[in-house]
Formats: structure tokens, C-alpha cells, sequence
């Protein structure tokens, strides 16, 4: 009844979760989800204003441009410009998106052909297999490890894998071991990609949740990146929208070219409205951003401090709302966190095979419910 394809692909790891958080709350269980990462803050008070009064205009109720409105692509480049630095043209090097995720799910398509390689690291956002799956291509994964630093080792890529390759995802501040790039490793990858033709895709969604005086860089700012690649960045967690969809892919206009036609085949664009609200979101106040680092930043500290309590040899995270676990067996922990403490966690297998070792933990939960699941893991001890 289903394509073949459908065979090749693992169960979406969040789905799952749900699936069994779902079963356990029908057990009456009180569940601390501290597994998927959707914030629990609310997007701001001036970017629902800006959707509510954008969606009562009925010149917003049309079809959209399916690269996105000239006033949300000038408002991403102005938001680049301030933030990075990094001038863009917005009629060629921004390209709206469905959230990164939209972006990130169909550029293989544009780009890989049926055994073309796509690198891609381990453990990484599960997205960049799927859609590598999805176009027919092989995936090289790039293995993501502690003594590096959760950096990939290009040069350990074999000669023969890197010329076969076509795509290059990287992403840091990463998801989900929470790592931060030196610049130089920005360097190294433009390097790579120059010396075997490879399209680099960076996946920026987490560049603003930052603690520690730590500012994270864009791709972009590096010397030759907007030759060999684009960034994906997305309002989701900066401004609390994951539940609108909206983002951007921008850099290499031949890159992003390629990707607008795919998506001319197969959506019809984002919302004026949403869009309308992403430029009050870009456009306007950024100190709503600090505060909801702020609260994270605090989250960060009791989770952190508790799990070393407890024994755990944790490292601070400078970035994202994650804290990555080194626990043994992923699946067995997580379980049992579920089964016998109600704490959703998400296994670091999920994230592929190197992820495995590790769980994820993620800082979308009052403080008041982190204490009470570091309570209920020492009761487990």
C-alpha cells in the first residue's frame, strides 16, 4: 500500500515521545515533559498585536509570494545586517520558510540526486537524514564527540565519500549536545566545501538563546560562505513561534533558487499575516529575547547544579535550551525516567547512532518543575 520510501524511514523520535507521554498520561500520571523542545513562554505582546491586526486586513487574506513579501525579506536582511554583520540583498538572498524545518526538509531535493552523498552529523536534528531519504541520496554521517568538542572532523571524510558529496548540513549552536563553533571551524568548512563542490546548509535556529555574555556567529560571516552555502534561520525559539511557522533561508541565491522552486511545487507560501508579525518580531524590540535568555539561563543553573548533585558529570550548556546527559544505555534511561519518575526525556539514539551515550533534556519547563523532577530522579537512585 505505501511507497518503498516510507520503509527506508524510522519513526519520527517526537512523535514517538508524544505517543508514549500520551499513554502514560492516560494512566493519570503527572507528567514533566522536559523531552520535545517547544518553549513554554509566550511569543511577545507585540508580535500577536501585529498578527491580529495584519489578519483583520483582507488584503492579507490572498494567496502569498512564495518567496515571501518584500517588508519580511527586508526586515530578515536588516536583522542579519544588525546581528551579524552580514549584508544581503533581500530580493535574492532571503527566501521565506515554514520554519527552518521547511527549509532544511526540501533543499535535497533541489540539490541530490539518487546516490548522491549528504554529510550530515551524528547526533543531529533527525530531519537531515529524513530528507536526505526522501531524495534518494546516502547519508555520511559526521560523528559528533566529546574530545572534539561535538565538532565534526572533516578531514576524516574519506576522499572517495567527500567527492561524491552534495550537500554539507552543519549546526551550531547545536541541537542536541548544545555546542558552540569556534570561528575557525566556519573557516574549515568553507575551505571543504571550496575543494569538493559541496552546498553547505547551516541550521541557525538556536543562535539567539545564548547565556554567559557568549554571542553566537552566523555561517555567513565567514569569508567565502555566501559562495558555497546558505544559512536556515527561524523565529521559533528567538521569539517564542514555533507553533506559527515562519522562517528564512538565506545566503547563496543559486542555492536558495533551487530550493524556491521545489517549494513553488509543493506550498504556496506563508501567511501574510505571520509575516506581517515576523517583521514586528525582527523589526522591533529585541529585549523580550534577553528575558526569555534570562529565564532559560536560570533553568540552566538549578537543572545543571541538581543533575551534578546527583552525581552526573554535566557540562553548562552557552547555548540552546538543551543540557546533554551522559547516562550509558539512552533508551533503558529514558525509559525508566518515563516509567518510573513520569520525566519525559529524549534519548540521544533518537539523534542517531552517535548520539547514543547521552539524553537530552530541555530547559521548556518551569523552574518549580525542574526541582520536582531532579527530586523524583534521586528518589530513583
Amino acid at each position: 500500500m505505501y511507497a518503498d520510501r516510507l520503509s527506508n524511514l524510522p519513526p519520527y523520535l517526537f512523535a514517538r515521545i508524544d505517543a508514549m507521554k500520551a499513554e502514560k498520561e492516560r494512566s493519570g500520571a503527572d507528567i514533566i515533559d522536559l523531552g520535545v523542545g517547544d518553549p513554554d513562554l509566550p511569543t511577545p505582546p507585540h508580535v500577536v498585536e501585529a498578527l491580529c491586526a495584519a489578519a483583520r486586513d483582507p488584503a492579507n487574506h490572498h494567496y502569498p509570494s512564495y518567496a515571501g513579501m518584500d517588508a519580511f525579506r527586508e526586515a530578515v536582511a536588516g536583522w542579519y545586517s544588525r546581528r551579524f554583520g552580514v549584508n544581503l540583498d533581500p530580493a535574492r538572498e532571503v527566501l521565506a520558510l515554514m520554519g527552518s524545518k521547511d527549509g532544511i526538509a526540501h533543499v535535497p531535493e533541489a540539490f541530490v540526486n539518487p546516490g548522491d552523498v549528504v554529510l550530515a552529523p551524528s547526533p543531529g536534528y533527525p530531519v537531515y537524514r529524513t530528507s536526505t531519504l526522501f531524495a534518494e541520496g546516502e547519508l555520511h554521517e559526521l560523528p559528533l564527540e566529546t574530545g572534539n568538542g561535538f565538532l565534526p572532523d572533516l578531514d576524516a571524510v574519506p576522499a572517495a565519500v567527500a567527492e561524491r558529496a552534495k550537500l554539507l548540513f552543519i549546526n551550531y549552536p547545536n541541537n542536541p549536545t548544545s555546542a558552540v563553533a569556534p570561528r575557525s571551524f566556519y573557516d574549515e568548512v568553507v575551505a571543504f566545501a571550496r575543494e569538493h563542490g559541496v552546498v553547505v546548509v547551516s541550521d541557525n535556529a538556536y543562535s539567539e538563546i545564548v547565556y554567559d555574555g557568549y554571542s553566537a556567529p552566523s555561517f555567513l560571516e565567514t569569508d567565502g560562505a555566501t559562495e558555497v552555502g546558505v544559512e536556515m534561520h527561524s523565529l521559533s525559539k528567538t521569539y517564542n513561534m514555533t507553533g506559527w511557522r515562519i522562517g528564512m533561508a538565506v545566503g547563496n541565491p543559486e542555492v536558495l533558487a533551487g530550493l524556491g522552486r521545489v517549494k513553488t511545487n509543493v506550498d504556496s507560501g506563508v501567511f501574510d499575516a505571520v509575516q506581517r508579525a515576523a517583521v514586528a518580531a525582527l523589526s522591533g524590540p529585541q529585549d523580550c529575547v534577553a528575558a526569555a535568555c534570562r529565564v532559560y539561563e536560570e533553568r540552566r543553573d538549578v537543572l545543571v547544579r541538581g543533575l551534578r548533585s546527583l552525581g552526573y558529570d554535566v557540562a553548562a550548556p552557552r547555548a540552546t535550551f538543551y543540557v546533554w546527559l551522559p547516562v550509558g544505555d539512552s533508551m533503558a534511561f529514558a525509559a525508566r525516567l518515563l516509567d518510573e519518575a513520569s520525566i519525559v526525556a529524549t534519548p540521544g539514539v533518537g539523534f542517531g547512532a552517535h548520539g547514543e551515550g547521552f539524553v537530552r533534556f530541555a530547559l521548556t519547563r518551569p523552574v518549580e518543575r525542574i526541582r520536582e523532577a531532579l527530586s523524583r530522579m534521586e528518589a530513583l537512585r
